[in-house]
């Protein structure tokens, strides 16, 4: 509500300034600044030989400094610099949506088309290719779930021994098990944390608590051997927080109220309050003539998630939009509606919107 309140006074203060059209904000971050970040990461991954957990944060800062230069500068050189970059980090990292948390899948798909339609290396557009189809199968529940599982047993082959990317594995099959509803994956999980190798001791805050509840309610045998290794630890399970790249310079908490997005320039506030009178007309049986709007509103929801992907009301803006979508049979809504969706379940599914679509409440 204090949030709402100061999103509603900022944009009444402005009122005074505004013009017929309103002007877009300058958006949070800066391409350059975000640019030299990415070297400084660069030179950090070298010093460490390369470690895993250095080259995602590489990976991290190229693709933050993408989504800065394809939303501001999309006509700079440094465009199709970053853009094969995230092809070709991206592709040697098995990027995938479901274990990557930067924000960036539109993107990186972004990215890979660029890279398809501009590229006259075979390899490098074989591995546009090759993300593409990750991003593209956000929709595609069971395939992404085969494909971050394979992701991640990849990259623990290339890196043995490596705490983060043994770690990714037992993300991949959970968040697969998440996403699918499918047993065989939190199965797969729990026999994945039992081996020996597996680092019980650095479970991320991500997933890692609740992984730990599972087992506990659990008589797999292998949850059982989990939760005897996390009792044999010399020291307490501390549930670590895992960041890879310092998000303040380009990840903003809150949408500023005077920042307007998508085909319409809603702002925040306009977006909700276009959604209350959608559902008030769909109250009153008006049906697919209000689809055009809800797609529209949907749209702008989509464009403040590329520029804020961290906005707090993020998850819920998705859930309402989609909840209004399905009120509806036009096409345009459907398909509107199952990119929505995707967002929401494969990019935000720790909040509790996103586990509420998914246990079909």
């Amino acid at each position: 509500m204090i949030r709402r309140f100061f999103r509603l006074a900022l944009a009444l203060s402005l009122v005074a300034f505004a013009t017929a059209a309103p002007a877009r904000a300058a958006l949070a971050f800066d391409p350059a600044a975000l640019y030299a970040q990415m070297k400084t990461a660069y030179d950090k991954a070298a010093a460490s030989d390369w470690e895993f957990g250095e080259q995602k944060n590489y990976l991290s800062t190229i693709l933050a400094a993408g989504r800065a230069y394809s939303l501001q500068l999309p006509d700079d050189p440094n465009y199709a610099q970053l853009a094969t970059l995230t092809v070709q980090i991206g592709s040697s990292l098995h990027y995938n949506p479901l274990t990557n948390h930067d924000g960036a899948v539109w993107y990186v798909r972004e990215a890979a088309q660029w890279t398809i339609q501009h590229s006259t290396d075979p390899t490098l557009v074989s591995e546009a290719k090759n993300l593409l189809e990750r991003v593209d199968s956000e929709d595609q529940p069971a395939t992404l779930a085969q494909q971050a599982d394979a992701d991640a047993l990849a990259n623990a082959a290339a890196y043995r021994a490596d705490v983060e990317a043994s770690l990714e594995i037992v993300e991949a099959d959970w968040r697969a098990f998440i996403l699918t509803g499918d047993p065989s994956w939190r199965a797969l999980a729990f026999k994945r944390a039992a081996s020996n190798d597996f680092p019980v001791a650095h479970l991320p805050t991500t997933y890692g608590a609740e992984f730990v509840r599972a087992a506990e309610a659990s008589n797999d045998p292998n949850a059982v051997i989990v939760l005897a290794r996390i009792r044999r630890l010399n020291a307490p399970l501390v549930i670590a927080s895992v960041t890879s790249v310092p998000h303040d310079v380009y990840l903003s908490t809150l949408a500023p109220a005077d920042e307007y997005f998508g085909k319409m320039g809603y702002s925040v506030i306009a977006m909700e309050n276009e959604l209350k009178r959608i559902n008030t007309y769909l109250d009153y049986k008006y049906g697919n003539r209000e689809a055009n709007a809800t797609v529209l509103v949907a749209d702008a929801i989509d464009a403040m998630h590329k520029v804020y992907p961290r906005d707090r009301d993020m998850p819920k803006l998705l859930f309402s939009a989609l909840a209004t979508l399905r009120r509806m049979d036009d096409n345009d809504a459907k398909q509107a509606a199952t990119h929505i969706r995707a967002i929401l379940v494969v990019e935000y599914q720790d909040s509790p919107e996103a586990r509420k679509e998914l246990s079909g409440q």
